[in-house]
Protein backbone atom coordinates (compact mmCIF):
# COMPACT_ATOMS: atom_id res chain seq x y z
CA UNK A 1 0.00 0.00 0.00
CA UNK A 2 2.77 2.52 0.91
CA UNK A 3 4.85 1.58 -2.46
CA UNK A 4 1.42 2.30 -4.25
CA UNK A 5 0.99 6.33 -2.87
CA UNK A 6 4.62 6.84 -3.08
CA UNK A 7 4.07 5.92 -6.68
CA UNK A 8 0.72 8.12 -7.46
CA UNK A 9 2.45 11.10 -5.20
CA UNK A 10 5.30 10.56 -7.88
CA UNK A 11 3.31 10.90 -10.64
CA UNK A 12 1.70 13.97 -9.25
CA UNK A 13 4.21 15.78 -8.29
CA UNK A 14 5.97 15.20 -11.86
CA UNK A 15 2.67 15.97 -13.25
CA UNK A 16 2.50 19.16 -11.47
CA UNK A 17 6.42 20.45 -12.33
CA UNK A 18 6.23 19.39 -15.65
CA UNK A 19 3.90 22.78 -16.30
CA UNK A 20 5.94 24.85 -14.06
CA UNK A 21 9.42 26.13 -14.74
CA UNK A 22 10.93 28.97 -12.81
CA UNK A 23 13.30 31.30 -14.98
CA UNK A 24 15.50 34.37 -13.58
CA UNK A 25 12.48 36.83 -13.70
CA UNK A 26 9.96 35.06 -11.89
CA UNK A 27 11.39 32.20 -10.15
CA UNK A 28 9.85 29.32 -8.66
CA UNK A 29 8.21 28.88 -5.20
CA UNK A 30 8.29 25.28 -4.03
CA UNK A 31 6.92 23.60 -0.71
CA UNK A 32 7.88 20.32 1.04
CA UNK A 33 6.17 19.46 3.97
CA UNK A 34 6.74 16.08 6.05
CA UNK A 35 5.20 15.23 9.03
CA UNK A 36 5.95 17.63 11.65
CA UNK A 37 7.18 20.46 9.57
CA UNK A 38 7.11 22.34 6.52
CA UNK A 39 9.92 23.78 3.99
CA UNK A 40 9.43 26.56 1.03
CA UNK A 41 12.60 27.39 -1.49
CA UNK A 42 12.75 29.71 -4.55
CA UNK A 43 14.68 28.22 -7.02
CA UNK A 44 15.51 29.78 -9.89
CA UNK A 45 15.61 26.17 -12.94
CA UNK A 46 17.46 28.27 -15.62
CA UNK A 47 20.49 28.19 -13.60
CA UNK A 48 19.69 25.33 -10.70
CA UNK A 49 20.24 27.54 -8.11
CA UNK A 50 18.64 27.88 -4.41
CA UNK A 51 17.55 31.71 -4.54
CA UNK A 52 16.22 31.51 -0.63
CA UNK A 53 15.07 29.10 1.60
CA UNK A 54 12.82 28.84 4.73
CA UNK A 55 11.93 26.00 7.02
CA UNK A 56 10.02 25.69 10.01
CA UNK A 57 12.60 23.80 12.21
CA UNK A 58 13.42 27.02 13.69
CA UNK A 59 9.72 28.16 15.04
CA UNK A 60 9.17 27.95 18.66
CA UNK A 61 7.40 24.23 20.18
CA UNK A 62 4.12 24.19 21.07
CA UNK A 63 2.63 26.33 17.72
CA UNK A 64 0.30 24.28 15.69
CA UNK A 65 1.57 23.36 11.90
CA UNK A 66 -0.66 25.67 10.54
CA UNK A 67 0.38 28.48 12.58
CA UNK A 68 4.19 26.94 11.38
CA UNK A 69 3.21 27.59 7.95
CA UNK A 70 1.92 30.76 8.18
CA UNK A 71 5.24 31.90 9.72
CA UNK A 72 7.28 30.18 6.98
CA UNK A 73 5.00 31.89 4.24
CA UNK A 74 6.05 35.32 6.24
CA UNK A 75 9.78 34.38 6.22
CA UNK A 76 9.92 33.45 2.80
CA UNK A 77 8.12 36.57 1.43
CA UNK A 78 10.85 38.25 3.09
CA UNK A 79 13.78 36.45 1.98
CA UNK A 80 12.33 37.05 -1.47
CA UNK A 81 12.03 40.92 -0.75
CA UNK A 82 15.93 40.91 0.63
CA UNK A 83 16.81 39.28 -2.41
CA UNK A 84 14.69 42.11 -4.97
CA UNK A 85 11.88 38.77 -5.63
CA UNK A 86 8.46 40.20 -6.53
CA UNK A 87 6.85 37.74 -8.52
CA UNK A 88 7.20 33.77 -8.36
CA UNK A 89 5.39 30.44 -9.70
CA UNK A 90 3.70 28.33 -7.11
CA UNK A 91 4.51 24.86 -6.79
CA UNK A 92 3.13 22.94 -5.01
CA UNK A 93 4.19 19.96 -5.83
CA UNK A 94 2.24 16.40 -5.11
CA UNK A 95 0.29 18.36 -2.68
CA UNK A 96 -3.33 19.51 -2.23
CA UNK A 97 -3.87 23.61 -2.22
CA UNK A 98 -5.17 22.93 0.70
CA UNK A 99 -4.36 23.23 4.20
CA UNK A 100 -0.52 24.18 5.20
CA UNK A 101 0.45 24.48 1.84
CA UNK A 102 -2.23 26.86 1.02
CA UNK A 103 -1.66 28.97 4.44
CA UNK A 104 2.01 28.91 3.46
CA UNK A 105 0.88 30.37 -0.06
CA UNK A 106 -1.44 32.94 1.11
CA UNK A 107 0.84 34.24 3.77
CA UNK A 108 3.29 34.78 1.55
CA UNK A 109 0.78 36.44 -0.98
CA UNK A 110 -0.24 38.73 2.22
CA UNK A 111 3.37 40.08 2.66
CA UNK A 112 4.16 41.00 -0.48
CA UNK A 113 4.99 37.73 -3.03
CA UNK A 114 2.36 37.66 -6.19
CA UNK A 115 1.93 34.81 -7.92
Amino acid sequence: MIKRYQHQAEKRKVRTRSKIRGTAARPRLTVFRSGKHIYAQIINDEKGVTLASVSGLKVKKGKTKTETAQVVGKAIAEAAKKKKITTVVFDRGAYKYHGRVKTLAETARQHGLKF
